[in-house]
């Protein structure tokens, strides 16, 4: 009986490590082969021998990036509306949130109602795009913080993380002579780094790749975000003609430039998640099966 219960454990193990093995391979391998892909040369590309492995090594489709300076700006205006952004929405979610979560909060089920009810019906693009035009912040730096600034869902994981928090440590910064955002500064936030963290990094990575917001309300090409200038990169870089690819040293393919592009806009965001790994998997936890 032992020895069969502890077969059917390994069996288990084994299959669901190759599982993992295979479904990591599934998502890994799009991203080296596009890494591959945007290394190799005109030739080897233009002939479909890249699956795996950069051939023929060249770093044109790079230099073609980079050697345009709208990049750097856009690079700038990027990690500016990133970490302003970020910023921003993490403390409207983490303030909402925590008044939310006391049930003893007058109106607390009107105010939950009207924020969840937003998840399902909301004015649609063209209604936000005249609100945003009505404020003033249209083509200014703001229009890239604040009609994104609000996630509901992160709101309700939020609030599922604060419901969580005892209330004794509460009534003893309270009795200590603490205010209500005494304590949900010097309590309360400190307890919630795992779920500050993860939260943050999906406002992050929504407000990194955030494409259609720019096209909608910046006109100035000094404010245009990363995303928006590659995509300009990418849609002159097709344009080439595709017949010079054998006869001009210089010739970049249409889709190792695109895949260069998918590379310099996609590496800087994963290069932060590793140092909020530790969190992410708490917070998400925490904030989802609580409450």
């Amino acid at each position: 009986m032992g020895n069969s219960t502890k077969w059917k454990w390994n069996t288990f193990d084994v299959c669901n490590i190759g599982f993992m093995v295979l479904l990591s391979l599934v998502m890994v391998y799009p991203f080296i082969y596009m890494t591959s892909v945007s290394l190799s040369g005109t030739t080897e590309v233009l002939q479909g021998n890249v699956f795996l492995w950069p051939k023929g090594f060249n770093l044109k489709s790079y230099e073609l990036v980079f050697n345009d300076p709208r990049v750097m700006i856009g690079y700038v205006n990027t990690i500016l509306y990133t970490l302003t952004g970020t910023f921003v929405s993490l403390t409207l979610t983490a303030m909402a949130a925590y008044a939310l979560s006391k049930r003893w909060m007058m109106w607390n089920k009107t105010i939950t109602f009207l924020v969840v009810f937003t998840m399902f019906f909301s004015g649609g693009m063209i209604p936000t795009f005249l609100v945003v035009k009505a404020v003033g912040i249209m083509n200014t730096f703001w229009a890239m913080i604040l009609p994104s600034a609000f996630n509901v869902w992160y709101l309700v994981m939020m609030r599922a993380f604060f419901a969580n928090i005892p209330g004794e440590l509460e009534e003893a910064g309270k009795m200590d002579g603490m205010s209500d955002l005494g304590v949900f500064f010097r309590i309360a936030l400190p307890l919630s780094k795992s779920s500050l963290a993860t939260i943050g990094l999906f406002y992050g990575v929504g407000i990194w790749n955030n494409y259609l917001t720019p096209l909608l309300y910046l006109r100035n090409p000094e404010l245009l975000p990363l995303q928006v200038i590659l995509r300009d990169i990418v849609m002159s870089g097709l344009n080439l003609d595709r017949a010079d690819a054998f006869t001009n040293d210089n010739f970049v393919v249409g889709e190792a430039l695109k895949y260069a592009t998918i590379m310099v806009g996609t590496i800087p965001i994963l290069c932060v998640y590793p140092f909020l790994q530790k969190y992410f998997v708490k917070g998400a936890l925490i904030g989802s099966l609580k409450g």
